[in-house]
């Protein structure tokens, strides 16, 4: 997938025009909010535990009826995000690799084939006939891509498509969504914007405009449907 900035850059961004960066109300709001962003994150995967479920868990208190996989990937994006936030508190959330790939570490442990490193052979993505990029190309689309993101103007749209460029890309075996949507939200919150978090109550209309986006050229459509919902989403902080 090749990013072009300068296409990215001309999109309307007027209805974003409301929202004022204040980055400690914004890792206020994140922090408070981590157990439906770990609960959402999750569903959107197919994860079958409650919000009462995941709360309980991430409360220390196990959780019977489940299975294992279901309860460790609920702890994984939880202590991913734990990682998201430390590396915001001391200063050290960066748009590289080494970011980007830590994070898979903790996101997709015991989970997908490797964790923490690029996959090395080619995977399927459900719904659609999309043919991710070969390995062996993974490295330079990652920094022609970072190169290309840094260009965006607008913070909330540069996390938008480093959301998307993670989520079509497939730099990893499994969990690129999830890692994706955590280092939007790094870029989110270091510029002074609340999070996005796409609701489990989406998740369909959410999978329709991804696979669409996964069988087609123009990454415009997707960030218009997500800014769009970060909106909506936010919108009493845009007031």
């Amino acid at each position: 997938m090749k990013l072009n900035s300068n296409k990215i850059n001309k999109i309307d961004t007027s209805k974003l025009s409301t929202f004022k960066p204040n980055k400690e109300l914004a890792f206020y709001l994140a922090k408070k909010d981590k157990i439906d962003f770990v609960y959402n994150t999750s569903a959107l995967e197919g994860n079958a535990m409650t919000y009462p479920e995941v709360q309980t868990l991430l409360e220390g208190i196990t959780v019977g009826g489940h299975l294992l996989s279901d309860e460790q990937q609920i702890l994984n994006q939880n202590k991913s995000v734990e990682y998201l936030f430390e590396l915001i508190e001391k200063k050290l959330f960066r748009l590289d690799k080494d970011t980007f790939t830590t994070l898979h570490s903790f996101v997709a442990r015991e989970e997908a084939l490797t964790w923490g490193v690029f996959r090395e052979s080619s995977v399927n993505i459900g719904g659609t006939d999309y043919e991710v990029p070969h390995a062996d190309f993974l490295e330079g689309i990652f920094k022609d891509g970072m190169e290309e993101i840094q260009k965006i103007n607008h913070p909330i749209i540069k996390a938008i498509t480093m959301f998307l460029f993670g989520a079509k890309c497939q730099f990893f075996y499994d969990g690129n969504k999830r890692t994706s949507r955590l280092m939007m939200n790094g870029i989110l919150i270091e510029a002074g914007y609340p999070i996005l978090n796409i609701k489990a109550k989406d998740k369909l209309e959410f999978n329709r405009m991804m696979v669409a986006f996964y069988d087609g050229d123009n990454i415009t459509p997707s960030i218009e449907y997500l800014m769009e919902y970060y909106v909506k989403q936010n919108r009493k902080f845009g007031e």
